[in-house]
């Protein structure tokens, strides 16, 4: 059995289409979304939609980003509070909650922060950020004691997570697998490929299996030129984001 892992779509519905391609050539049954559906990308409303109609058409599990919490919850204070730090995130923000329905709020709120799905002998845990906090990084090179602290009192065999758009991995000393499986729609790379991971159970019953991350080409130009174009302070920064990442916020 394979199972597809996508997380951090923002909002990028070409770079979705791609991966959606590509989990096709790859034969998986199911797939897993870590969250992070709309915020600061190119159309919002047009993939949030895209996801709810993938649930119909999919085996596909979604849990709740940390972004997708802040539109569904989003308030004058919070704004005021991220453009402190985050201008650029904060007027992006102000824009999307214009753009998203009612309705796709509400849908937003309802997700599950976490998800426990056991196959066999597996047990698979789906989380955003960390198991403690959605917003909490999961970054490559962390040393193995601070991922370990990240995930105590989990049990699962597999946790996988997103948030960090930097897709990464790691065996801990209680033989748990912890993937963070990068950004579908705004990798923090140089090169603007979306990412995602590709869980293949091999025994259910001995609970045998192997992760990848597969790197998919996509028609990043038109979707920075439609980010560039939605008009608020910064979406030149953001749109030239998805062109070449060197920094995971935009300056």
């Amino acid at each position: 059995m394979k199972i597809a892992v996508i997380s951090d779509i923002h909002g990028n519905i070409q770079a979705l289409e791609a991966v959606l391609e590509n989990i096709k050539k790859e034969n998986c049954e199911k797939i897993y979304c870590l969250g992070d559906l709309a915020m600061a990308g190119p159309q919002p409303f047009e993939t949030i939609e895209k996801i709810k109609e993938l649930m119909q058409e999919y085996d596909f599990t979604l849990i709740q980003g940390n972004t997708d919490e802040m539109i569904a919850n989003c308030d004058n204070q919070m704004i005021h509070m991220l453009e402190e730090n985050n201008p650029v995130m904060a007027h992006a923000l102000e824009c999307d909650v214009t753009v998203v329905s009612e309705e796709q709020k509400q849908f937003l709120r309802n997700l599950p922060k976490q998800k426990e799905i056991t196959i066999g002998n597996l047990k698979i845990l789906l989380v955003h950020g960390s198991p403690r906090k959605n917003n909490e990084n999961i970054f490559a090179n962390l040393k193995i004691e601070e991922v370990e602290e990240m995930i105590a009192g989990t049990d699962a065999n597999i946790i996988f997570c997103g948030h960090t758009h930097v897709p990464c991995g790691y065996q801990t000393t209680t033989k748990q697998t912890v993937v963070n499986v990068g950004s579908v729609g705004r990798p923090f790379s140089e090169e603007p490929k979306a990412c995602y991971a590709v869980l293949e159970i091999t025994n259910e019953k001995n609970g045998e299996f192997t992760i990848k991350h597969n790197l998919v080409d996509y028609d990043f130009k038109k979707a920075a030129s439609i980010l560039q174009n939605r008009g608020f302070e910064g979406a030149d920064k953001l749109a030239q984001m998805l062109i070449h990442a060197t920094s995971r916020y935009p300056q």
